[in-house]
């Protein structure tokens, strides 16, 4: 193998050694098996490139082509010509998935699931870096400065890793960039020759001399590992410092104050949702009477942007023993008070603490904080809920409808940030709303309308087999296809309810469980849900359930005369359905597949449509189609082109007749080079024709042609009459003939698909290139003399 051929292999295992510490990172190591052969072809393509041989730049712009290439094949087939060549729609779905990544990574606990955003992230990251590490190394034959790309892909995940591995993925990475260094040392060594050690060679006449400086550069390298990696072990402990730990927590400190990024839960459910096993996430006992209206509240998001709704940035503080009164709750409405024992799955580790709203206290071990708006608790410095079990003491607030429509106007800071709407909200959504509340006496009965339109009179049919979309005109689309899961509804509800100035948020965690012989009650996997809260003053924030056969509809919202929508204003609250978590209805989707039902996503709503493809288009297409075929085919197409010029008439005269033969010796050549034996130009015409016929391995009657073309092209270049020699087109199809004879099949596929002397068009460019910069450069003093005068 050449010294080459291993700094490549070497590159490529340094950056997959490198991206090993990116594993703690995600759920399981499919994206690193997947990105193994990428680097590879991306590897082999930079090696062919250089083996041409291309310029540097326009190896690592093959490099860089291929590589994009590849994501698209990889991540983007359906959005690309032939589902490889990227376009605009190519592009533009890489950026909405680089955006959900970002996204996703800000949301997401360690481990993270892999979802397509964090999977593109870390894949066309390693790629980067990969291409990076072949340029610097091999290409520009510099393998110091590859450490940095390495470095940087390592620091990204030594500064968001939280496990106690980090020291085993430095010393991985730190092999593989030392490793790279010695295959750079040994091909520079190898260059030079034996510069070290005694002049003698060992008496068994082996190469000890030559390989002496290798193995004395592992043993230093091996000792430069082992010092970094064990004198932070005796050094005095450091806190602080970019990469330090103990200070990321959701506060800003400790003790009080503090601001939260919130982690949106609908992120971090859906991968347990989209498994095939149902399993119990929570188990509680809890002293209601009725569990068909305990619901396990994980968080809100109150922060809307026209396309999903996300968490606010909210201030943390330390836990109260006793919490406040819930804003807006009024002392003349019921209410209850629940104690409720929770005991999470050892293997369920979320963020937030799954509660029953409004808590009014919890009795919890470990490191919690306490966001006031949302009256949740969310983990600190790592904390989940894994294994843990826990009390809460909830209010069961039961307000009437007549509490509820007689509700005032709520404080204007409250409605000002509750009834917020982005501006790119599509106005068929505001139009629909008004459309369906129509004639509504206030903004309860609305709300009570809007809840009875999506879950029974507007026809939309719950499926958890929507496809999942996001966009500005994600919610008018759903509105129109009229199919989703508790999602589609509870972000279109309480959207709705907003333009029609209803202060609304969306809630997320999990309906009712179900009731077990001992007594507790069992809240499994698909039990996930999201549902819309909307504010009445002297109520607070209130339950609202629009999904069709999920969940259980608020008896304050329950018609009492059938075909209308108007409940019974007096009617005190009383819970509707004694059966806890109403599976999905026989007819639904979902029947007897949980792993189907009701699974949560961050962008959950369906892919916007639009118009259909105008003229235009299809010529795009047409075009792109053509230069996917035209392309792969062009050197082959450049190569016939080019000999049937060089093998036919050159004009009359002695000067035509010269060319012709400096070009069918040139063609000769050049067919020799495309079989694999390169030209060399150091040597004379007839011992250039010898080297041919011995590399080539000629017959006598192809050496012969060989040899004729070459005194021919001596006549032209050597004698002061040059004498025209006939049939030197014939004699150079001879010869090609008997080299193509004597070459391997795969030697004479690649001569006739990708030729080594295509590359003249390059140098040709490049040689152009050059001459009219020179031209410009010269032509500079020139003007500026002119100018003077």
């Amino acid at each position: 193998m050449s010294g080459r051929a291993r700094l490549s292999l070497c590159a490529a295992a340094a950056t997959l050694m490198a991206s090993c510490a990116l594993l703690p990172l995600v759920n399981g190591p499919s994206w690193l098996l997947e990105l193994i052969p990428l680097v590879v072809v991306q590897t082999g393509v930079g090696a062919a490139a250089r083996r041409v041989p291309l310029a540097r730049p326009l190896t690592v712009a093959a490099q860089a082509v291929v590589t994009l290439l590849l994501l698209t094949l990889v991540f983007a087939r359906g959005h690309a010509l032939a589902g490889l060549v990227p376009g605009p729609d190519t592009f533009r779905y890489f950026t909405e998935l680089l955006r959900q990544g970002s996204q996703d990574v800000g949301q997401y606990a360690i481990p993270a699931p892999l979802t397509d955003g964090i999977r593109l992230m870390l894949i066309g990251g390693a790629l980067l870096i990969g291409l990076l590490v072949d340029a610097l190394a091999v290409t520009y034959r510099s393998a110091a400065p590859a450490g940095l790309p390495l470095l940087a892909l390592y620091s990204v995940a030594a500064g968001l890793s939280q496990g106690s591995a980090d020291w085993l993925w430095f010393l991985v990475a730190a092999g593989g960039y030392l490793m790279l260094l010695l295959a750079e040392g040994r091909d520079r060594l190898a260059q030079w020759g034996r510069v070290f050690g005694s002049g003698s060679r060992p008496a068994d006449g082996g190469r000890g001399g030559a390989v002496a400086p290798v193995r004395t550069g592992r043993r230093i390298g091996a000792v430069a590992l082992g010092v970094a990696l064990l004198v932070p072990l005796v050094l005095p402990a450091m806190q602080g410092g970019l990469l330090d730990k103990t200070g990321t927590g959701v506060g800003a400190g400790s003790g009080r104050g503090g601001t939260i990024s919130a982690v949106n839960p609908l992120v971090s459910l859906r991968d347990s949702l989209n498994t095939s096993d149902d399993r119990t996430v929570l188990s509680l006992r809890t002293t209601s009477t009725d569990i068909s209206d305990l619901y396990l509240r994980i968080v809100s998001l109150d922060d809307f942007d026209g396309t999903t709704w996300k968490p606010s940035q909210r201030h943390v503080v330390d836990v109260p023993d006793t919490f406040p009164t819930p804003a807006g709750l009024g002392p003349d409405i019921r209410r209850d008070t629940v104690r409720t024992t929770v005991r999470a799955a050892d293997w369920y580790a979320q963020d937030w603490l799954p509660m029953p709203y409004p808590p009014s206290g919890v009795r919890i071990g470990g490191s919690w904080r306490y966001e006031p708006a949302g009256m949740t608790l969310v983990g600190d410095h790592g904390q989940t809920t894994r294994g843990k079990t826990y009390q809460v003491t909830s209010l069961d607030v039961r307000p009437t409808a007549g509490q509820l429509a007689s509700a005032p106007e709520p404080p204007r800071a409250l409605r000002r940030e509750f009834t917020r709407v982005p501006s790119t909200l599509p106005k068929v959504v505001a139009r629909t709303a008004r459309e369906v509340t129509a004639g509504a006496a206030d903004h309860y009965e609305e709300a009570v309308r809007l809840q009875d339109w999506f879950s029974a009179d507007g026809g939309f049919q719950y499926n958890t087999q929507v496809a999942a979309g996001s966009g500005p005109d994600a919610i008018a689309n759903f509105l129109k296809k009229k199919q989703g899961f508790c999602v589609h509804f509870s972000f279109a509800m309480a959207a709705m309810a907003r333009t029609l100035g209803i202060p609304a948020r969306v809630a997320v965690g999990f309906a009712p469980g179900t009731a077990q012989a001992d007594g507790s009650v069992a809240v499994s996997l698909k039990d996930a849900h999201a549902w819309p809260e909307l504010y009445f003053q002297g109520v607070g924030w209130t339950r609202f359930e629009p999904t069709p056969s999920r969940g259980v509809v608020p008896s304050y919202t329950q018609s009492v005369t059938p075909g209308t929508s108007q409940p019974d204003q007096s009617l005190p609250s009383r819970h509707g359905s004694a059966a806890p978590s109403a599976a999905p209805s026989a007819g639904g989707k979902c029947a007897g597949r949980p792993d189907n039902c009701d699974a949560p996503s961050a962008a959950a709503l369906p892919a916007g449509g639009g118009s259909g493809p105008g003229p235009w288009w299809f010529v795009l297409v047409a075009l792109a189609v053509s230069a996917v075929l035209v392309v792969p085919l062009s050197p082959l197409l450049w190569r016939a082109r080019t000999r049937s010029l060089r093998l036919g008439g050159h004009g009359r005269g002695a000067q035509g007749a010269a060319a012709h033969t400096l070009a069918a010796w040139q063609e000769l050549t050049d067919s020799a080079w495309d079989l694999g034996i390169p030209p060399d130009d150091s040597l004379t015409p007839r011992g250039a024709a010898e080297r041919l016929v011995r590399l080539g391995r000629l017959d006598r009657p192809a050496a012969a042609a060989v040899h004729r073309v070459a005194d021919a092209v001596e006549q032209v270049l050597y004698a002061p009459r040059p004498r025209p020699a006939g049939g030197v087109a014939e004699d150079v199809r001879q010869a090609t003939g008997a080299l193509h004879a004597t070459a391997g099949r795969g030697a004479r596929l690649l001569a006739r698909l990708l030729p080594r002397s295509a590359v003249r068009v390059l140098w040709a460019v490049s040689a152009r290139w050059s001459a009219l910069r020179a031209r410009a450069a010269g032509m500079r003093p020139v003007v500026g003399r002119a100018a003077d005068r």
